[in-house]
């Protein structure tokens, strides 16, 4: 049984419409979107597997690259990305900023963002390839630029012991309970089980919204999980291009 559960979770997702898109009130292009199966995106990046040998040739992003963006559960905010959150900086200064449980993305373009929780002394821990590792900061960047991702989402967080604890309690796990390093360091940051696999039932409603904003036009994306919102709008800043003007919305 276990190795046919390990089968499935590592087949790719794939995009099932749930709905036809349609516009609300203001304008608003929606469509609604569910994932079926995931794989561990954590590879660091998008379909491409990383082995390290191209870490210093990575192109660095730019915040062109990224739409602003924002997830909404219900009427609440839950997670927002602006313009002034998205510059980034290498390992090594990010690491002289951060404190024991904060939450660190790595970031370059055409790749996915790698997330990991700092537990102080430059190291972090992560979840890379379905394991849950320690490391040093720049290690786990290998090449990548860097950013504090702490207040993206909203939620309340724990005490920076729980949170280092929630961390370092499962170093050298190999675990299925999260799709990828954002959920597991989220998960580590907020204990919140909308970030596990299976934490929220999908009965129908999609009571989640994902919202993109480019200039003065914006789109929404409805999902049944936060989970499913957090795979697509991790799959959309692995595009390795400049974000094009929003289809509809000009």
């Amino acid at each position: 049984m276990g190795g046919h559960v390990d089968k499935l979770a590592r087949l790719s997702y794939a995009e099932v419409p749930t709905a036809d898109a349609e516009e609300d009130g203001g304008g608003i292009a929606r469509v609604g979107v569910s994932y079926i199966f995931s794989a561990d995106d954590d590879g660091d990046g998008g379909a491409q597997e990383d082995d390290g040998t191209d870490d210093m040739r990575r192109t660095p992003l730019s915040p062109e690259h990224e739409l602003e963006c924002a997830v909404y559960h219900a009427a609440a905010c839950v997670y927002e990305r602006r313009a002034r959150d998205l510059p980034a900086r290498s390992a090594e200064s990010l690491a002289r900023e951060c404190v024991p449980g904060d939450l660190v993305e790595f970031v370059a373009a055409g790749r996915s963002p790698h997330w990991a929780v700092y537990i102080g002394d430059s190291q972090v821990v992560h979840l890379h390839r379905a394991e849950v590792r320690s490391a040093l900061v720049a290690d786990a960047a290998r090449g990548r630029r860097c950013r504090i991702a702490t207040r993206f989402y909203k939620y309340e967080p724990l005490s920076a012991v729980a949170v280092v604890r929630n961390a370092t309690e499962r170093v050298g796990e190999r675990e299925l309970s999260w799709r990828n390093s954002e959920c597991f360091a989220a998960w580590c940051k907020f204990g919140r089980r909308e970030f596990k696999t299976g934490g929220e039932l999908r009965i129908g409603k999609q009571p989640y919204k994902l919202k993109l904003i480019q200039d003065s036009s914006s789109r929404e994306l409805e999902f049944q999980t936060l989970e499913d919102a957090i795979m697509e709008r991790r799959r959309m800043d692995s595009v390795d291009q400049p974000p094009q003007e929003l289809e509809g919305q000009r």
